[in-house]
């Protein structure tokens, strides 16, 4: 599997190399197939790869139904990437909490802030009018 390659690009590489190697009278079993599939896709798709693995259906399982679980795995990988940007694109503004004591100070810093900005422009009003 190269990368950026898709499921359905591995399949089509995969079934012409294999045909080429059956015609000239090379034979594979459905498991050797499997494996051979498993064991050429990139390091993304190891999770998939182990779960398969692990339910022990390779020597049932065809190549075909195999690629349709890979695709299905795929189409799910990118639906939950375009979902990731959308709710990164979507995200709020964060909100600081603070307990009431938090908000009784700030509340009383910001009226002492306030009375003594409104002194100084009285000051600077009082001399404006002298002027």
């Amino acid at each position: 599997m190269h990368k950026g390659e898709t499921i359905c690009d591995v399949q089509k590489r995969f079934s012409h190399i294999v045909n080429h190697l059956m015609s000239l009278g090379k034979s594979f079993d459905k498991e050797e197939l499997s494996i051979k599939i498993l064991k050429c896709l990139d390091r993304t798709w190891q999770p998939k790869v182990i779960a398969i693995l692990e339910s022990k259906v390779l020597t049932s399982m065809t190549t075909a139904s195999l690629f349709g679980k890979l695709r299905e795995h795929e189409l799910e990988m990118n639906r939950l990437v375009v979902q990731e940007s959308e709710d990164k694109h979507n995200k709020g503004i964060p909100l600081r909490a603070c307990n009431h004591k938090q908000q009784q100070e700030s509340n009383e810093s910001d009226k002492d802030t306030m009375s003594l900005l409104s002194r100084k422009f009285s000051k600077f009003l009082k001399k404006k009018s002298q002027a």
